[in-house]
Formats: C-alpha cells, structure tokens, sequence
C-alpha cells in the first residue's frame, strides 16, 4: 500500500512516517507550504536576523532532513491560494462579525484533509498519514475517530470537521503511543527533530503580537469598557473584534479592582463588557446552538442524547445533553452552567472516547434567553 505522509518538520510526524515504513509500507513524505513567508515579513515590519527565514521555512529545512536520515522521497507543495481562500479569509470574517474562529480547525478541514487528499488522488496513494494524536476504526460502512492514549495530546477535537471520506482513507500512526515514547523513538533515530519543542500559536502569525497581526486586516477602533452590573465605564478597549468571552488578561484596567473578565460585546456599538470576580454568573451560559455540523456516527438526534461536550481544546469533558432543533441546528443544553462558552469556536461531542463529530458555537443562551437578547435588555435598562 502506497502512504503519503504529511511531514511538517516536528517530531511527531517524523516517527509517524518512521513507523509506517517499519511496518512495510510504500511510504512519501510531503511537506505543505500554507502561508507566504514574505507576506508575514511586510505586515510585521522588517524582520530581526533570526525572523528573516520564517518559522514555517525553517519547519521545511527540518522536514528535509528528517526525510534523508530515514531515507524517504519528499514532495513540496503549495497550498497558499487554498489557505488563504478557505482558512484565512474566513477567519478574518468570523472575527470580523465578533466571533472567535478555531484556524486549526478550517485548515484541517480544508487543506490537510481536503486539498492534500486531492494532491494524493493524483499521485497515485492509497492512503494519507499524518502525526496527529488520535485513533480511528474502520467499520464497514463507515469510520469512526475515536480519542488518542496519550489523553494529554489527543487531538480529536482538532479534527471534528474532517470528512467521512477522508477518514476513511486516513492513518494516525501515533495512535497507540504515548508522547514520551514519540521522542525516545526520534533520539534512538538521532532525528534532528528529536528534541524540537511543539509549535505553538496560529501557523500564519507563530508566536508574535496576535493583536498587532490582526490589527493590519481588521482596524482597531477604540470603544468603552463597561461593568455589566452597574453600566459604569471603566476604560477604554483597543476595539471589540479582538477580545473573547472569558478573556482576562489585556483589559488594562487595573485602575478598578478585580479580576474583571470579558462577559459580552457589541459589534455594531463597538462596546465591550466585563463582571467582576471568576465566579460571576455573567460567565456562565446553560445551552448554546451549534452549527455547521459533521458528524462521524451514524447517531438518531430527533430524541435528546446525553453525551459529553468539550468548547474548547484541553477543556474536560463536560455532561451535555444535544438534539437536532426545527431549524436544523443543534440544541446543546448544559443545566449545570459552563464557563467562557464563546460564538465561534467549536462544540465537539464525545461518547466515552469515541468522537461524534462537531460544529461551530453559533449562540449561547441563559435561562431561556440569548446572550444577544440579554445584552440588549441590559443596554436598554
């Protein structure tokens, strides 16, 4: 059988294309370029001498060596145009409307489940590996995800909305093993990549200045800060696009004592709110829409099901009770109240360590009312 491995410079998928060659597959490793290097350096500004070969160059450089020590052919390929179509467009729209979008999630999606299994079709592979932390089972009908054995890496909820078809034609080498022994593998391999740190942050921003990144797209438009409980303004915030329900830190306004949190915002006001204390009822929702599903299993939702919910990646899981609505969204209900569920972000639903499939928070709601609604009663009141 003839496997194209998805090779991006870290260890993980260096030991996943290691161990399919070890179990006698035809095995081709291929690095995906997604984001223009150059477009990086003239939004942030001239780059410093360790900056002028971006991250994701430097992921390529390692990608090349790791495909000679384990004497494997590489392919590059370009996916920029598609990135910026299908990933990148869209999450300047979502934030652009006061949401929070998962990039992560688009570009597995759209590039590393899509666009790379078409590059596949047309090479002649059978099947498509990458190093990702999670299982799958092959049933006869249909392929269901099912969570890693290494729980602290598991990354199912990364790839919630990857397609049926894909997954019926995908590996995930790394399975079965635990992080640890990913990198006793990589050491014993001498791969160059053994002892790389993770990456970290949104592939086409890495870890510099989100804000300063976002601000070259979407303006900043400064607006007040105002307390949910007494409609006092406390100061003023750099626009609303750029902040998240639940979000803490960055609100520069320690003047008032806190811990003040991000409760709501107005996108069209461009105003900003905030409760005071990690416990205020301001945090919490007790059911949220969901839309934009994909599912794996073949599940019946016209009754209610009682399942388990993660909102966000490295969240626990949370008991939640979903069923399909007249409109066709998804009802997930959670009486017993969550913090910082957020528009925008993924909803991905569990049952033991089998994942369901997900969708995108769409609204959230207390007691029977929105938060849009809620929101525009405090403002009138």
């Amino acid at each position: 059988m003839k496997i194209l491995v998805g090779l991006s410079g870290g260890v993980d998928s260096a030991v996943a294309a290691y161990l399919l060659k070890q179990q006698g597959y035809q095995v081709e490793c291929a690095f995906m370029r997604n984001w223009d290097s150059l477009t990086n350096n003239d939004i942030l500004g001239n780059p410093t001498l360790d900056e002028a070969i971006c991250t994701q160059e430097q992921d390529y450089n390692d990608a090349v060596e790791v495909a000679r020590i384990l004497d494997l052919p590489l392919h590059r390929i370009d996916f920029i145009q598609e990135y910026w179509d299908d990933v990148f467009t869209t999450f300047l729209k979502e934030y652009k409307n006061g949401r929070t979008p998962n990039p992560d999630i688009l570009c597995n999606k759209y590039i590393k489940f899509d666009a790379f299994f078409k590059f596949a079709d047309e090479h002649g592979f059978d099947k498509v590996a990458t190093g990702h932390y999670a299982k799958v089972i092959h049933h006869e009908t249909y392929s269901e995800m099912v969570k890693a054995e290494d729980s602290n890496k598991d990354q199912s909820y990364f790839l919630c909305q990857i397609s049926q078809s894909a997954l019926r034609r995908t590996l995930f080498p790394l399975g079965d093993v635990e992080k640890k022994e990913v990198r006793e593998i990589a050491l014993k391999l001498n791969l160059n990549v053994a002892k790389k740190k993770d990456s970290t942050g949104i592939c086409f921003i890495g870890e510099r200045n989100f804000r300063q990144f976002l601000s070259n797209y979407l303006p900043a438009k400064n607006g007040k800060i105002v307390d949910i409980d007494t409609k006092q303004v406390l100061g003023t915030h750099i626009g609303v696009l750029y902040y998240t329900l639940g979000q803490r830190k960055g609100l520069d306004i320690s003047a008032h004592e806190g811990p003040w949190f991000v409760v709501g915002k107005d996108v069209y006001t461009n105003e900003l709110f905030v409760a005071k204390g990690d416990d205020h009822p301001w945090l919490k929702s007790d059911a949220c829409t969901v839309n934009q599903l994909n599912w794996f299993n073949p599940i019946d939702l016209s009754q209610p099901l009682k399942c388990h919910a993660k909102f966000r990646y490295r969240q626990k899981d949370q008991d939640v009770t979903i069923q399909l609505n007249d409109k066709n969204e998804l009802l997930v209900s959670y009486p017993q109240g969550i913090a910082a569920v957020t528009p925008g972000q993924e909803a991905v639903f569990y049952l033991n360590d089998v994942c369901l499939g997900g969708g995108v928070i769409d609204e959230i709601y207390r007691n029977n009312k929105s938060l849009t609604s809620i929101l525009a009663e405090v403002k009138n009141a």
